[in-house]
């Protein structure tokens, strides 16, 4: 099978273009396609993967399972039932997935509504307009998550609760501010002004200042090396925050951590067709002390893999979207 041949499937293309709209870590985009006699693989591309911050790997799937989502939509987009396998071979490692076409079935008006918003979804950075959500959106993206085989906790709402996430949330930060690998490998993944490439954090796409709320937000501009900002008055800080909420599996494994990221995307995607964005904190899951921490704020000790705020945009913070690597970079062959 050749890139080349690949690339000629025109069904596949169209599925890959929606796939690579999903979120990653850094916008790293580690996902490789295959497309075979009507299947199309999912492979997770292990050049990609963040080795200081994202060492398991774990992260990485989460993204890929995000992608996954976004080929599943595409599917259901053209009216067929997607016929999906996940981590098929355990001989092959990096396969994570097959899709098939399945039987025909008209899209609903949720998934219609989901796909829409794919271009529009990007990720929040600084803080939100001091609005709640509806109750009846709430329920909605935890019963999304839900379908997906994940929870989305929306427990996190007592002020000392939040304190002590955003305290985890400030060491982890602040630890990685001062780690010179950690600090290089996020420095790899943020382009310079005017940069020409197609993956990672580029300049626009974040606020100067990382603190601009209580949870602090990673450093991508190098503006605050030293550490984090101490911890800021709650009672102007906390009506920024959000809603904040916790996605978690019953648990840990690597398929757990395929279905979190497709529980993520199908959460993100619902949130922006009803014009809500969410942020995402994700520095503490990352060292396994904290992300053990973390876990003791769940209820029925289920693992944590996304720490989210959900709330409405502020214009003044509002981002634009990260550049997507061409559909033929990602489609490929088997090794």
């Amino acid at each position: 099978m050749t890139a080349t041949s690949a690339r000629l499937d025109p069904a596949a293309q169209y599925l890959v273009r929606a796939a690579v709209t999903a979120p990653s870590p850094y916008n790293s985009q580690p996902w490789r396609f295959i497309s075979r006699d009507g299947e199309l693989q999912l492979h997770a591309d292990p050049t990609r993967r963040l080795s200081a911050t994202d060492p398991d790997g774990r992260e990485m799937l989460i993204g890929c399972g995000a992608a996954l989502f976004n080929v599943r939509l595409a599917m259901r987009h053209l009216g067929f039932v997607p016929r999906l396998s996940i981590i098929p071979d355990p001989a092959l490692p990096w396969l994570l997935a097959t899709v098939r076409w399945g039987p025909y079935a008209p899209p609903t008006a949720a998934e219609e509504a989901m796909f829409a918003a794919l271009p529009q979804r990007r990720t929040h950075r600084g803080p939100f307009r001091p609005a709640p959500l509806p109750l009846t959106l709430i329920e909605q993206l935890r019963e999304h998550a839900r379908r997906e085989g994940a929870e989305l906790s929306t427990t996190l709402t007592h002020p000392e609760d939040l304190r002590r996430l955003a305290g985890l949330i400030r060491a982890a930060e602040s630890l990685r501010r001062v780690h010179p690998v950690l600090t290089t490998e996020l420095a790899k993944w943020a382009p310079p002004r005017g940069s020409r490439r197609r993956d990672g954090i580029p300049a626009g796409a974040y606020p100067r200042s990382p603190d601009t709320t209580a949870f602090a937000g990673r450093d991508y501009a190098g503006h605050a090396r030293t550490g984090c900002e101490q911890e800021r008055t709650w009672r102007t800080a906390h009506p920024t925050l959000g809603l904040v909420v916790l996605l978690t599996t019953r648990h840990d494994l690597r398929d757990d951590w395929l279905r979190a990221g497709q529980s993520l995307q199908r959460v993100l995607l619902h949130a922006t067709a009803h014009h809500v964005a969410a942020a995402v904190h994700t520095q503490p899951l990352e060292l396994p002390e904290l992300r053990e921490r973390v876990r003791g704020m769940v209820i029925g000790g289920q693992y944590p893999q996304m720490i989210l705020r959900i709330g409405h945009d502020n214009n003044a913070h509002a981002a634009r979207t990260s550049p997507r690597r061409p559909v033929a970079d990602v489609m490929g062959t088997c090794e």
